[in-house]
């Protein structure tokens, strides 16, 4: 008898770890961690977010932090697709400039405003702290700001942005707005004010 229960448990399938979408596993740890912040964020929270097990999320990213730099990534590769294609729209420099601007003035007000930007998150409680997440915030500001400053250079080829204007301030100062328009939309600001903001921003490009 015992012999036959044994060769029943071996035949039973072993259970598997759910399968799941990654990239939306991800988009929803990055509104956790983006409302709640890093230390707020507890597993329970993100088991309940995905929808998945502890074992799942620690068997696809080994810990919370694994997540957290799993979905920094996700977060800015899928923010700088749509700021590319937001730039890609209209056709002089500082069109484009005007463009990254309303971009992220859009993304400063309203819901979207209270729940922040993850970069600005990290950079503000991990940074000092963590010389991975230091260095991944870092990265983020450098690929802004250059796409600012060749987006600048682009509007001075075509004649849309004065030759006189330093491309390499113009660019960090807009950039210093940009993330400053983040900050500012998690206390409440109207969409008007935020597009105030990027076109009075505008004005350093004349």
């Amino acid at each position: 008898m015992e012999s036959n229960a044994n060769a029943a448990n071996l035949a039973r399938p072993r259970g598997r770890p759910r399968e799941f979408d990654v990239d939306t596993a991800l988009d929803r740890a990055i509104a956790v961690f983006t409302a709640r912040g890093y230390h707020g964020t507890a597993i329970s929270d993100l088991t309940d977010a995905l929808d998945l097990t502890a074992g799942s999320i620690y068997k696809a990213f080994g810990d919370k932090r694994g997540i957290l730099l799993a979905a920094f990534d996700r977060y800015r590769a899928v923010r700088s697709g749509k700021l590319s294609d937001a730039v890609a729209a209209v056709p002089l420099g500082r069109d484009k400039v005007r463009a990254a601007m309303v971009f992220y003035a859009e993304a400063a007000h309203g819901a979207p405003g209270h729940r922040g930007c993850l970069v600005v998150s990290m950079a503000t409680e991990l940074a000092a702290s963590d010389p991975v997440v230091a260095e991944r915030v870092a990265a983020a500001h450098r690929a802004n700001e250059t796409v600012l400053r060749e987006l600048v250079l682009l509007g001075q080829a075509d004649g849309s942005i004065p030759a006189t204007v330093d491309a390499e301030a113009a660019a960090c100062t807009l950039l210093c707005t940009m993330l400053g328009m983040r900050v500012i939309g998690k206390t409440g600001r109207s969409r008007d004010r935020m597009i105030t903001v990027a076109d009075t921003a505008m004005k350093i490009l004349e």
